[in-house]
This record gives C-alpha cells, structure tokens and sequence, in this order.
C-alpha cells in the first residue's frame, strides 16, 4: 500500500486521489483553502442563490471517458451555454459574433468592438502581445450558431452543485481530506509520492524568477429586483475595469428568489495585485514563460509529479483537467505495477 500526499483539493487532485485510492493507495489531500473543489467550489448564499465563488464554470466536452467516470458521483441538469455582450446602445448580442450579431456590428469593426477591449483587460498587454491560440477558444462564426460551445456533445451542471460532485469524488476510506493546511516540504517525507498542483515555481522558492499568471477580483451585488436580464452571462464591451457580469439565477438549478437577483462583475488583474492567486497561466507568443516553467520542469523530484493548470503551467477546461488527471494516475499506477 503506497502513503500519497496529494496537493490541492481542485479538479485534478481529487482525480488523482480517487483513482489510487481505488487501486488501494492510502492518500491524504491537502488544501491551503478551507474548502474543497478549488475554483470549481460553489455555495448556496443567503439569498437562496448557488453561486460560483471563482467566477461562472461551464462543464462541457466531447470526452466520454471524462462524462462516464463523473458520471459515477453526480446526476446532471442539462444546460446549453450562451453568451451575449452588451453594447454601447444597450442592445445585447451573441458571442462569439455570429452573422446575427453582425447586424448591429460591421464585420470591420467586430475585433475592436468585442475582442480587444475584453482581451487587453484580461490579459493586461496589448492585443497584439497577445498569443493568437487564445483566440482560437472563441472564434467569429459565418452562421446563426449562438451557443458558446457548440462542439461539445455534452453540457450540464452537476446536479447539486461542484462542491458536492468534489464532496463525493473524495469520499473514499482511504482518503483523508486536510483543509485550512498549507504544504510545507517538510511534509513530503511522511509519503511515498506525491502530486503536486501548486504552482511549479512556488515550489522551488522562485529561484528561477517567478511565472507569470492573471487574476480575477470578483464583485459580488444585489439588486433589488427580479431579474436585470435574462441572459446567464453578459460580456461588456465598454471601457470599464470589468469583463463580463454573471447572474446567476438564470443558470438551472441555481436557486431563484423572486425579490431580489445576484450578480458578479469580474475584473481581471495581475495575481501579485490580488493576493497571489493565481487563475490564467500567461501564454506569451515567443514562449518565454514556457521556457522558465520546462527549467523549473527539469528539476521535478522523482517521487513527485505536478498537475492541473498550476503545476503544469496551461490553461486547460476542467474536462481537459479531469482527463489530464486520470490519465497521469494510470501511468503512475503502472509503473508502481498497481493496475
């Protein structure tokens, strides 16, 4: 029986931890936060209202493995993405820009009306200093296609919430789950092995220089009315701070209270500025923070692996997370001959 130290109670921890748990590994996850479900975590407030701590997450993918093995530790509520974006007009349209959208916009002037002021906020650099992969996520569309995800054959929520999916994915005898518990390296010689999601370079105390990454600081309000909008997500398209603003009663299966809603502006900002944490790996075009995380990456102990969009320096979806996951634990389990 392998003693694993699992670090970080996200996505892809609790992956990890419940695969070798099952394959008869004694694991003990850690988180520095006093929650599980890392930025995945969602909550019911006051108000009666889910809401999702970290900002709005859209489970979607193509990925049937994923589907089956989540599939296991939550029932569904089917739920189509859709995103619109509010112009200076006040009138609200599809994105990504569909052909629908471009009857309020010229197709000229689509990149400066949605694209760059979204991007160089959320970025922080110039719209040219960004990596053009990033605008492969949310590309213009020739059609009527109005949803956000329209390759993706499978978009739900879980049923009752993240933090319950995460709640039953760790319950498991031979996992021990330790919140409110920073790691220290100190810890790594009660175990065996251990996977790490913290940031790489955290890890090795910055000897390298530090990775860079994007934050979000979250506005939480309450209007005194039934509804602003319909609409679960508006982007804005203003020279405002804030990207985009959730509500989220108009998600299924979020609670619904008839005398008041509950809305959440994003602005993005350097993680240094919001107490390092740490939400958007920065994909630059020449892949300099590339280069520094494979230095960092070379140095790795042979008894630890990293995982998730920190130890691995990628902006991955949770479903990309979730198979990332699964699939570094086989191999882990094969070499330990445990499969």
């Amino acid at each position: 029986m392998k003693n694993v130290l699992v670090i970080g109670a996200g996505l892809s921890g609790v992956t990890v931890a419940r695969q070798l748990a099952h394959r008869g590994c004694r694991v003990t996850v850690i988180d520095q936060k006093n929650h599980v479900g890392g930025h995945c975590f969602d909550y019911e407030d006051s108000t009666g209202i889910r809401v999702h701590k970290f900002g709005p997450h859209i489970f979607h993918t193509s990925n049937k493995r994923v589907t089956d093995w989540l599939s296991r530790f939550t029932e569904w509520v089917d739920y189509e993405h859709r995103v619109v974006a509010e112009l200076k007009s006040g009138e609200f349209v599809p994105f990504p820009p569909n052909l629908n959208t471009m009857k309020f916009i010229h197709s000229d002037d689509i990149i400066n009306t949605f694209y760059r002021p979204y991007s160089e906020k959320m970025w922080g650099v110039t719209l040219e200093e960004i990596n053009p992969n990033i605008f492969h996520r949310v590309p213009m569309r020739q059609d009527f296609e109005d949803r956000y995800f329209p390759k993706s054959s499978f978009q739900k929520f879980p049923k009752y919430g993240y933090t319950n999916l995460v709640s039953e994915i760790l319950s498991h005898k031979l996992i021990t789950v330790k919140l409110g518990t920073p790691f220290s390296k100190e810890m790594m010689f009660n175990y065996d092995f251990t996977f790490n999601s913290m940031s790489i370079d955290e890890f090795f105390d910055y000897k390298y220089g530090m990775l860079p990454y994007r934050s979000i600081r979250f506005h939480h309000k309450v209007y005194q009315v039934e509804k602003l909008t319909i609409f679960p997500v508006v982007n804005y398209t203003n020279n405002s701070s804030f990207t985009r603003r959730t509500e989220w009663k108009n998600f299924p299966g979020h609670g619904f209270n008839g005398d008041l809603t509950l809305v959440t502006e994003e602005e993005p900002c350097d993680f240094r500025d919001n107490d390092f944490q740490r939400y958007y790996p920065i994909s630059d075009p020449k892949g300099e923070n590339r280069i520094l995380y494979n230095r960092y990456k070379s140095e790795i102990p042979s008894n630890m692996v990293f995982i998730g969009r920190c130890g691995m320096y990628v902006y991955i979806n949770m479903d990309q997370a979730i198979s990332s996951a699964l699939s570094i634990s086989q191999k882990v389990l094969l070499e330990w001959g445990a499969v």
